[in-house]
């Protein structure tokens, strides 16, 4: 416990909100790209104790949020073969896609099952040798490694494929700053995303657009000195990329996850939902490991995508908008029954909102 009390520590954190309220002089926008910091900053109440010129901004941070219907929509038609057991974990079964989810589909009598681990998928290929197995991968630069480690680990299991729909953060971030529909003096590195990817991924932000990145831990403490950093890089004029999660994040970060990666996959373009196709910003398994590929084993075809109509997901995922911008949100769509992703995922912003409250409009 001593080290979390550590980054807890209540007389520490008034000394960095006095800091942040003596260097900030100017508006300034930070947006925080992970969920897991999105519900921290809610949870610690970080928003109502900032300085009202400091505005905190959710971005694209979720995984499951940002998977788009298309690929929701595939993973219900390959599950719907008789011979398949689809495995993806937790959140996204009950992500609504075009016309229905995992969840309703298992209720139907289609066999999904939840796993914790992309080995749960594997062993459940190997007990299930008349199956054809497959996992939705979804997440960021820190859940593909593992699903790399298991098409790496499935020699001599043939009815075992994945459905990748991996996304890489940077691009996305790359892609916020192009279109600039909202103004960011400042990103929030992810910290898990950060433990793999390392501090120089991100060095072509400050260098082409001028903009600070602090990588942050998930501690009170780590976010408030994190902004705190970030205030300063933007009085300084200098911006650049900094680790405020030292205690888990290298430069170069972790180059056995990012071999593994490398030698799965390949890096393409890919839909977000919100942002529509970010290039070079998803993963594909590669030609030398095409026989695990779901894509190419199933000849799926999926009708168009059909959003909610008045659902503002995407312009949360955006920064543009947030939730209590929405007509339906805590009305017709709250946890139990969601219309879009944000609700649905723990690390989403809807659902951030709806758990911890929010009555400041960042927008």
């Amino acid at each position: 416990m001593k080290h979390l009390d550590e980054y807890r520590n209540p007389e520490l954190a008034k000394k960095i909100i006095s800091s942040i309220k003596a260097e900030s002089d100017q508006e300034m926008r930070l947006m925080e790209v992970c969920g897991t910091h999105t519900v921290a900053i809610f949870r610690s109440g970080i928003k109502n104790i900032l300085p009202d010129n400091i505005s905190l901004i959710s971005g694209p941070g979720c995984p499951v949020c940002v998977t788009p219907n298309q690929e929701i929509d595939m993973a219900i038609e390959i599950a719907k073969s008789d011979d398949v057991i689809l495995t993806t974990f937790g959140d996204m079964i009950r992500v609504p896609g075009s016309f229905s989810s995992l969840e309703k589909e298992r209720a139907n009598g289609a066999d999904i099952r939840v796993i914790y681990s992309s080995l749960d998928a594997l062993n459940i290929a190997r007990q299930n040798p008349d199956k054809k197995v497959v996992l939705l991968g979804i997440g960021f630069e820190t859940t593909s490694p593992t699903i790399a480690g298991a098409i790496l680990s499935a020699k001599n299991v043939n009815n075992f494929f994945v459905l990748s729909s991996h996304k890489l953060i940077p691009p996305a971030m790359k892609m916020l700053l192009e279109v600039g529909e909202v103004k960011i003096d400042g990103f929030i590195c992810p910290g898990h995303v950060s433990t793999i990817i390392g501090s120089k991924a991100y060095e072509f932000i400050p260098q082409e657009y001028g903009v600070p990145c602090v990588i942050a831990g998930f501690e009170p403490l780590d976010i408030l000195q994190s902004i705190l950093m970030l205030i300063k890089q933007i009085k300084e004029g200098n911006p650049r990329v900094e680790i405020g999660y030292k205690r888990a994040v290298r430069p170069e970060g972790n180059t056995t996850a990012l071999n593994i990666l490398n030698e799965v996959f390949e890096v393409c373009d890919t839909r977000w939902r919100g942002l529509g196709v970010v290039p070079l910003s998803g993963l594909a398994i590669s030609d030398k490991y095409s026989q695990y590929d779901a894509r190419k084993i199933f000849d799926v075809k999926v009708e168009s995508e059909n959003e909610p109509k008045g659902c503002l997901c995407g312009e949360v995922l955006r920064g543009i908008k947030i939730p209590l911008e929405c007509n339906f949100f805590a009305k017709s769509c709250t946890p139990d029954n969601p219309i879009g992703p944000c609700m649905v995922s723990s690390e989403g912003t809807c659902s951030a909102y709806f758990k911890y409250g929010g009555d400041r409009l960042e927008c």
